[in-house]
């Protein structure tokens, strides 16, 4: 499933980074922001795993905006300030709910690479869902032009959903 989010990711960056011309031809970098969510419902562990996949310029640039700071990913020394900020970062920019109950959410980690950024979030444990809503607003605090794709999936019946700032919401039936 890791494989199939990083595909979707990559194939999603070089869509979404484009180069254009400008009106004297000269060609100009235009960068679109775009970040994944993929909530996976674990029927072994009756959790939720969440899996957020953003650009790391764009989530330090954001940490940075909402705490004042300059944090860095791919440096050790900033590892643990990143992850409580990673922490209470998700827990603002992103609610899960469940047959109308919300869920507690858990930060678990991070992972990065020399271009992204995966966000490791799972929730507290439920029976089979059949309505799942969220929230997800990452990136919002930065850019008025933030895209989260958002997949939802229930034992192997995946829903997707594009979501383009300020829209936040979505649910789905399963």
């Amino acid at each position: 499933m890791f494989l199939k989010l990083n595909f979707l990711f990559v194939a999603l960056s070089l869509l979404f980074t484009l180069e254009s011309k400008d009106l004297k031809g000269t060609e100009k970098f235009h960068p679109y922001h775009v970040g994944s969510v993929e909530i996976n419902y674990n029927s072994k562990s009756k959790t939720f795993e969440i899996t957020g996949r953003f650009f790391l310029d764009d989530l330090e640039n954001g940490l940075a905006k909402k705490y004042g700071k300059s944090l860095h990913f791919n440096d050790e020394k900033y590892k643990t300030q990143l992850n409580e900020a990673l922490k209470n970062y998700s827990a603002e920019y992103f609610r899960l709910k469940a047959d109308n109950k919300f869920l507690k959410v858990n930060y678990v980690g991070y992972e990065e690479d020399s271009e992204s950024v995966n966000i490791f979030l799972e929730s507290e444990t439920l029976t089979s869902p059949k309505k799942v809503e969220a929230a997800v607003s990452f990136l919002y605090n930065l850019f008025d032009d933030q895209i989260n794709i958002v997949h939802i999936i229930v034992n192997g019946n995946r829903k997707s959903e594009k979501l383009a700032y300020p829209n936040r919401y979505l649910f789905q039936q399963f």
